[in-house]
């Protein structure tokens, strides 16, 4: 069991990875674009965050607190997607703010579940 969990630790990583790295490229570009692949990285950080949150395979009592804040900012910034795309779809560009949003709240969930124990 400690194995299976394991395994979806690094898928959610991997997910953090794709969504944080796309948007490292973009903004040392200095394009300011949310690009195609962020979007399937933050579902499978979704996935794999909600699979890591049922209580299987742990002999400790879950944080819920922090899974809950977790969750909000990861909604936030699938929320930052969609506004991105929609408008970079039809302007062909972005305000910068929701770009940059996008990148320190990617950053901030990573740092939520690595220092808050």
């Amino acid at each position: 069991m400690e194995l299976l969990r394991n395994v979806v630790i690094l898928v959610h990583l991997v997910g953090f990875a794709v969504l944080f790295g796309a948007w490292v490229v973009e903004a040392v570009a200095r394009r300011n674009r949310i690009t195609r692949l962020m979007n399937p990285a933050l579902g499978i950080s979704l996935l794999s965050g909600l699979a890591l949150s049922a209580p299987w395979g742990l002999d400790h009592d879950l944080n819920y607190t922090k899974i809950a804040i977790k969750l909000v900012v990861l909604l936030v910034i699938g929320a930052l997607l969609g506004i991105g795309s929609a408008r970079q779809k039809r302007t062909d560009a972005q305000p910068s703010a929701i770009f940059w949003l996008i990148g320190i709240l990617t950053l901030l969930n990573a740092g939520l579940a690595v220092i808050w124990r």
